[in-house]
């Protein structure tokens, strides 16, 4: 089916004359970067899962990635354990409970349960094959840049910010240990999983991000294959089941 160009550039025009000026929400303020961040920015972008873009208002500003990155290692852990171990391993299951719960990780056995929560991410860079904490966070940054189709970078004010208040992830990630769910070193897996929320990203690479999704797998810009097509289902299954926490 060809897509309506002017359907799709409509919708986004649409999308941000009707919500700019909103003013609704507060900036998370547990990490001190983010509080800094200016509220007023706001753009809208779509890419097409061929390479297609249409985009209004600031989609070229950088801002930290944070708990999106929980799909990207997600994915990328997918394809070197093979799905069945990974699901085995880290889980499938929408936990019912806030992002960072402590409890849902105690009713589990100290099992994470889903993947896109940060006991389930901890527990997925812990798995992602490497000797070395660099090796696991380099793969992780790769894989990034190739969802993304650019090089992605570590931005080091937001990594100290992060790194600087993430106690209640190193709790996590040490119950995670006890319960023989955390597959290297807790405070290795905890760092790394810092460092992948803190990258940035801007509008355009979180829409050539889904595209490749949307791709089965295949970066729209790039032509580069990143995961496996089969892998694409468990990937939006989990999305869906998390939803936009």
């Amino acid at each position: 089916m060809k897509l309506d160009e002017a359907s799709i550039e409509n919708a986004v025009k649409t999308a941000y004359a009707d919500h700019k000026d909103d003013t609704g929400g507060e900036n998370a303020s547990y990490i001190p970067y983010l509080a800094s961040v200016d509220p007023a920015l706001f753009g809208v972008c779509v890419m097409t899962a061929d390479g297609q873009l249409f985009e209004m208002g600031d989609t070229g500003f950088e801002f930290a990635l944070e708990s999106i990155s929980k799909v990207f290692s997600m994915a990328w852990a997918m394809e070197k354990v093979g799905l069945e171990t990974f699901q085995q391993k880290v889980g499938a299951d929408p936990t019912g409970e806030p992002f960072n719960s402590v409890i849902s990780v105690a009713l589990h056995g100290d099992a994470p349960v889903s993947p896109l929560v940060n006991a389930g991410a901890m527990s997925t860079v812990s798995l992602i094959p490497g000797d070395t904490a660099e090796d696991r966070w380099e793969a992780i940054l790769q894989v990034q840049s190739a969802f993304a189709g650019r090089k992605i970078r570590l931005s080091d004010e937001v990594n100290e910010s992060e790194q600087s208040t993430n106690f209640h992830n190193r709790a996590i990630a040490w119950l995670l240990y006890s319960g023989g769910t955390m597959y290297s070193d807790p405070m290795e897996a905890c760092d790394v999983y810092t460092r992948q929320c803190s990258t940035l990203v801007t509008a355009r690479d979180l829409a050539a991000m889904g595209a490749t999704i949307a791709n089965r797998g295949v970066n729209p810009l790039t032509g580069d294959r990143v995961v496996q097509a089969a892998h694409v289902p468990a990937m939006l299954a989990e999305m869906t089941m998390e939803g936009l926490y």
